[in-house]
């Protein structure tokens, strides 16, 4: 099983480096690690008084896989997770925030589990999560894998300025997102370009 060190260094790698995309609410971003992020915790890495998006540019791969550590991983309390579950909500955690949460906990309720979808991972979260995943554990965290990526169908259904991140541009085949949630779920699992296709018809 990977360290959490291992995982936050792939999610880095994952997100690659700098960028500004008008379209992307989370503004000026590198390696997944957003100005807004930046301001939240108060790091003016230049010293210069402000944090500005030249703070966002001077963020290193160390930087940022700490800050996931740390202010993602840890704070978040992912740890109570049950260990082959962690690497994809630690992941979707970096990209959505408390919705990677609020997808578990969604999961969660419609097997049956009474949970507040709240985005917060507390005691009964853990526990619905550890005991859906002893129920069944070949196929608890492809299950997550695959709300993760309706969750992103979902988003791009009903902002169409997002919707290049799930089909890409060049071709209409799948894109960076749908892309991240299936490294997450088993092959048998992921979506034909035939199926994709069908799914976002009517994006026109």
């Amino acid at each position: 099983m990977k360290t959490i060190a291992e995982i936050a260094h792939e999610i880095v790698a994952r997100e690659g480096g700098f960028t500004n995309d008008p379209d992307d609410p989370g503004g000026a971003t590198n390696y997944g690690v957003t100005i807004g992020t930046l301001r939240r915790l108060g790091l003016d890495l230049n010293g210069d008084g402000e944090v500005s998006e030249a703070d966002v540019q001077a963020i290193s791969a160390a930087d940022a896989e700490a800050i996931f550590i740390k202010h993602y991983f840890e704070a978040a309390n992912l740890a109570v997770l049950p260990v082959p579950l962690q690497a994809t909500v630690f992941d979707m955690y970096v990209n959505a925030g408390g919705g990677a949460i609020r997808i578990l906990q969604r999961l969660l309720t419609e097997m049956g589990h009474n949970l507040a979808v709240d985005g917060v991972l507390g005691p009964q979260t853990a526990a619905a999560a550890s005991a859906a995943f002893a129920k069944a554990p070949d196929h608890f965290v492809d299950a997550y894998g695959i709300a993760r990526r309706n969750y992103y169908y979902s988003i791009a259904d009903t902002r169409p300025q997002s919707r290049k991140y799930a089909r890409r541009n060049s071709d209409g085949g799948k894109g960076g997102w749908i892309k991240r949630a299936e490294e997450f779920i088993s092959p048998r699992f992921h979506l034909t370009e035939a199926q994709h296709r069908a799914r976002v018809a009517a994006w026109g």
